[in-house]
């Protein structure tokens, strides 16, 4: 399939032959872990936005009163509303979607939800763009603080050109925090074909140790797994073209930092403050990283760095520096590049 057609096919599904979610042929976009402070925000957006809304997981962090975030793929702009409530009115969010029937939904909803939160002005624009290439959406380099993507970038034509343009646009220390759908195996192509199973948000899935090997290619040496669940397609016929690949919802979360590919230990201790705004008595980083409020932990070169080196700074006490290396830090297994096997993987394991 060449790149133009698989646009092409792309917004034909999203913009015509899906009228709203509903419309959907498998679960694959479909979620209710959606945090009841977030619930009460959906809950004040315009109907129409919240039904055109396809995707896969909740990929909104925390802490980002006045960031400017990037929404790769934006849709109907549920998420850019939700961001545009969570960031403030001094904030800024930046939604990015190559569909113009989407668009023209997201659009014509500005100045309801500026009303709606009582803004004087409106924090969020939409952006006509290819998340392959984002100079299409006029993004400079080091512009944005964190991008955020719902099941959208398993959609993308050429992955590593959407991840380095991610890298591009993120300013140093920024966050790459995405839901997304991976395959526990290699796709095979015959399926890429297949345009309900690309439109539906499978058959586009990377397999987990591809989505590990494209991160180091571009220099991003640990990634961290925040949560994940496994697809029950609920759908016989699809079922039956998929056969025994097993696909899987993963939230996960990158920094724009100089990191190694393995966790060391440097003796580094962190300690949450618990200053995180909704997050009194603890902070999770990632799946196997949960910071009790008070309580310091013996934490790796790169925990160290993710923890103090980024807009979460404010909310930690780090002590140490990387001046003595004690060898490796042992942190368990590498989740995010192992949960689709069950076995931990190469690489960081922190």
């Amino acid at each position: 399939m060449q790149t133009s057609d698989t646009h092409a096919q792309v917004q034909e599904y999203y913009g015509s032959q899906l009228e709203t979610n509903q419309d959907l042929l498998t679960n694959a976009c479909c979620t209710d872990d959606i945090p009841l402070a977030h619930r009460r925000i959906l809950s004040q957006l315009a109907p129409e936005v919240l039904e055109k809304y396809y995707g896969c997981g909740v990929c909104v962090p925390d802490a980002i009163d006045g960031c400017t975030v990037l929404d790769l793929g934006s849709g109907s702009g549920r998420d850019v509303y939700l961001l545009s409530k969570l960031v403030g009115e001094t904030g800024r969010v930046i939604g990015v979607d190559m569909t113009e029937e989407q668009l023209d939904v997201a659009r014509r909803h500005i100045d309801y939800h500026t009303t709606q939160f009582g803004y004087r002005q409106p924090n969020v624009e939409f952006r006509h763009g290819y998340i392959e290439d984002l100079r299409t959406a006029d993004l400079p380099d080091n512009s944005v603080d964190l991008v955020v993507s719902n099941c959208v970038l398993n959609l993308s034509t050429d992955k590593e050109a959407t991840y380095r343009e991610i890298f591009r646009v993120l300013k140093p220390g920024g966050e790459l925090f995405i839901a997304d759908v991976f395959a526990d195996r290699r796709v095979p192509e015959a399926l890429r074909q297949d345009p309900v199973l690309y439109g539906e948000c499978l058959s586009g899935a990377l397999y987990t140790e591809d989505f590990r090997r494209l991160l180091m290619r571009l220099g991003v040496s640990d990634y961290r797994l925040f949560a994940s669940r496994r697809l029950t397609i609920n759908n016989p016929e699809i079922e039956a073209k998929v056969g025994n690949i097993g696909f899987y919802s993963f939230t996960v979360r990158a920094f724009k930092l100089d990191l190694e590919d393995r966790c060391e230990d440097y003796g580094q201790v962190a300690t949450y403050l618990g200053t995180v705004p909704g997050q009194p008595h603890q902070f999770v980083l990632d799946d196997h990283h949960t910071f009790e409020t008070g309580r310091p932990m013996l934490v790796c070169g790169n925990t160290a760095a993710m923890v103090g080196e980024t807009r979460y700074a404010p909310y930690f006490q780090v002590v140490g520096n990387k001046n003595r290396h004690f060898g490796l830090f042992d942190c368990g297994p590498a989740p995010a590049t192992a949960a689709a096997s069950g076995e931990a993987a190469a690489g960081c394991g922190c």
